[in-house]
């Protein structure tokens, strides 16, 4: 926990609010919007998030700027997609916390440098949330148009995955250059959460370009899987479709982790982003949050917090949670928040201190994979196997305690942040960036040998 010095630079929800900009609008470049201008940190915490910023931006540029990914161990870099990432991606939080420099060195970047003319395959998903979302993100901070013309530009090459589908679900891997787009080489199957995690970006890249046919197309898939249900588990679905057939693979593991996660999200955030105009949507979701209790929810022992197990063949019973399942956390807390039940909410703050619990490791950081304890008489709530003891550095849990503080103004979910980021600024922070952790129950040798070192002289 923080010292009180450190809890007096907290801020109230109002002032954050008022201190995030210093004037609402910035006086707009000719063709462009109006942009929004940001302070930069206001606290002690704030500047030590944006001073981790820096250090892993740091390491990006010197090692590998226009590359996809840092290797940042070795110094190396590597490219998934060939379209510089970690530029596209990082720039609308440089824009946020204020860092000017770093802001006009990844515009300049993508202004003179990013083209998609590339003759390989990318992931329709992956480039769709980093790539375009990024642009847009861009687009709406700054104002500037540009964001919108590489946005348009992508989004074109990426139609492919849509008209080359012989199904309304679309393949997983497009050839921006060509504009082709196939399944993956090991399955015809797209995953749920693939093709469920695109409607966002795509509907709002419709509303800025005002061409109709990338809402269309994205939403068309949520349409499909509307219209041929989840009947099997009443709203609940499989984790993977047939782009061929367009069904679902039936007998695959019920979860909310890994291959399903953001279908559920993306329901309800699909019918806030169309003004809660869509009933279907707010049907769907509602159901699927019923049957995530009745089939899902439990209670671990002894400490009876809440977690969202899974279905394996679709029916047997698993106390399994991935860390990717603390997003629900946030979701339904953003659910209550716009009229939804009061039982969310309790669910969604017992979820969050459930991941939180998934934390309290050696390490202080959380594995890909828990454990929970249902059996009276244990003192753990929950257990991490050895191969499931890896953190890659996830943002769903931290992302959970966000709008659990955004939502109730308990500043115990922001302490919760604020030790997560301290234990990833001591067992993941690396020369030239930052490192996924090879287990959280393990301490490094390194400081253990430290630790017993009388005198520092280095």
């Amino acid at each position: 926990m923080a010292d009180e010095a450190s809890m007096d630079m907290l801020k109230t929800i109002a002032d954050i609010d008022n201190e995030a900009l210093v004037t609402p609008r910035a006086t707009p470049a000719e063709n462009n919007a109006s942009a929004l201008t940001f302070s930069g940190p206001t606290n002690d915490r704030q500047r030590a998030v944006v001073a981790a910023f820096r250090h892993a931006w740091q390491g990006y540029r010197k090692f590998a700027w226009g590359h996809d990914q840092l290797k940042p161990v070795s110094g190396g870099y590597s490219d998934w997609f060939n379209t510089g990432l970690t530029i596209v991606d990082a720039l609308d939080t440089a824009i946020i916390m204020g860092l000017k420099e770093e802001a006009s060195q990844a515009t300049e970047w993508i202004r003179d440098s990013l083209s998609f003319e590339k003759d390989n395959y990318v992931n329709l998903f992956e480039t769709t949330i980093r790539t375009l979302g990024g642009l847009l993100s861009a687009y709406h901070l700054t104002g500037d148009k540009m964001f919108v013309a590489k946005a348009d530009d992508l989004g074109d090459r990426l139609l492919a995955a849509f008209t080359n589908s012989k199904s309304p679900v679309p393949l997983s891997d497009v050839n921006l250059k060509m504009k082709k787009a196939k399944p993956p080489q090991w399955s015809n199957d797209a995953s749920l959460s693939e093709v469920t995690t695109i409607q966002l970006e795509f509907r709002d890249l419709s509303r800025v370009t005002g061409k109709r046919i990338y809402e269309d197309v994205a939403f068309n898939v949520s349409k499909h899987i509307h219209n041929i249900g989840c009947s099997d588990h009443d709203g609940l679905c499989d984790m993977y479709l047939n782009t061929d057939s367009g069904k679902f693979k039936t007998g695959t593991t019920i979860t909310f982790g890994a291959r399903a996660d953001t279908y559920y999200e993306y329901l309800l955030k699909q019918w806030l982003q169309t003004g809660k105009t869509i009933d279907w949507l707010l049907s769907d979701y509602k159901t699927a949050m019923d049957s995530m209790q009745s089939k899902l929810l439990r209670y671990s022992e002894p400490s009876k917090l809440a977690f969202v197990g899974e279905l394996l063949s679709g029916n047997v019973y698993s106390p399994k949670m991935d860390h990717l399942v603390c997003f629900l956390a946030g979701t339904l807390a953003l659910g209550n928040q716009n009229g939804l039940s009061e039982e969310h909410m309790k669910i969604a703050e017992s979820l969050g201190k459930a991941c939180q619990a998934m934390y309290k490791n050696p390490t202080g950081l959380g594995p890909e994979i828990a454990y929970f304890n249902m059996l009276p008489g244990k003192q753990e709530d929950l257990s991490i196997k050895p191969l499931d003891a890896h953190c890659l550095l996830r943002p769903e849990a931290i992302e959970a305690w966000f709008y659990l503080y955004r939502f109730t103004g308990d500043k115990t979910y922001q302490e919760w942040g604020w030790e997560a980021f301290q234990a990833i600024e001591k067992y993941a922070r690396v020369r030239n960036g930052y490192s996924s952790v090879k287990s959280v129950k393990k301490i490094p040798v390194s400081y253990r040998y430290v630790l017993f070192i009388d005198t520092l002289g280095w």
